[in-house]
């Protein structure tokens, strides 16, 4: 005779059985539906209504509560009441309608001149961005830097001619950096709205594919990007996320020919 399946064998059945679909168990004798239906069915028909009236009420709770609230509505209404960009950061801080503000240390609201002619609009905030409160510190946000300045522009300048102002579609930090849902995209677009039309930049950047889901509703930054088109009422360029060109840099000549159009628009 066999043995018995060990403890893997048997996990290694179980999750098999998951991956196809298995979501309950079942007991060794056959259950006959129709018959339990009947049975149901003749409870219900000899109820009387003072019975019917001592049952407890269904009640409401948490999860009833929660899917009738409108995340987005309240996101335009919050994002519509800022009448500037410190009022649009109060909103996004009192907003509690993203999961993802509970699992973040900061707020990641912006950084440089918001009168820059350039506003820069990335995905999420990663590792460095959540324990620093500032978008675009880490290994990307040193080699965007680096991009910006090739074509005379920098985070710190004094000049808003040689100014930029960056920000990202979700302020808070997703967990382990995974892509935002298309709901957590959906609710914060208010407040992307509202933010560009609050610092009144000449063009945006649409920096990887979660800008371009948020200012377009497409994916594929690969084949939108060196593409002119226009987001939340401005002439928008998508290009490339910092990120992507460290783990490819045989990309940096695409990325380099984005920011020479980015220079000729602003000269023009």
């Amino acid at each position: 005779m066999e043995s018995a399946l060990d403890w893997h064998q048997a996990k290694a059945l179980l999750d098999w059985q998951v991956e196809l679909g298995a979501t309950e168990a079942i007991g060794d004798a056959p259950v006959n539906r129709f018959e339990l239906a009947k049975v149901a069915a003749a409870a219900a028909t000899v109820a009387t209504p003072a019975a019917a009236a001592a049952r407890p009420a269904a009640i409401s709770g948490p999860a009833t509560a929660a899917a009738e609230v409108d995340a987005v509505a309240l996101a335009r209404a919050a994002a519509g009441a800022a009448g500037d960009l410190v009022g649009l950061q109060a909103a996004l801080a009192a907003y509690e309608h993203c999961e993802l503000k509970r699992g973040a240390r900061h707020l990641v609201f912006a950084d440089g001149d918001p009168r820059a002619r350039v506003m820069i609009l990335g995905e999420a905030p990663g590792r460095d961005e959540d324990r620093v409160g500032r978008p675009f510190v880490g290994q990307a946000g040193k080699l965007l830097d680096r991009m910006l300045a090739a074509i005379g522009l920098d985070r710190t300048a004094e000049d808003p001619a040689r100014a930029v102002y960056i920000t990202n579609v979700l302020p808070w930090r997703p967990p382990q950096n995974r892509d935002p849902d298309p709901a957590e995209i959906a609710m914060m677009v208010p407040f992307v709205e509202r933010h560009v039309a609050l610092a009144n930049p000449d063009l945006v950047v649409l920096m990887g594919n979660i800008p371009c889901m948020a200012g377009l509703g497409q994916r594929g930054i690969l084949k939108l990007r060196g593409h002119w088109t226009e987001a939340f009422g401005r002439p928008a360029l998508p290009m490339v996320h910092p990120a992507y060109l460290l783990r490819m840099p045989q990309a940096k000549h695409e990325a380099w020919a984005d920011l020479l159009a980015i220079k000729a628009r602003l000269a023009g």
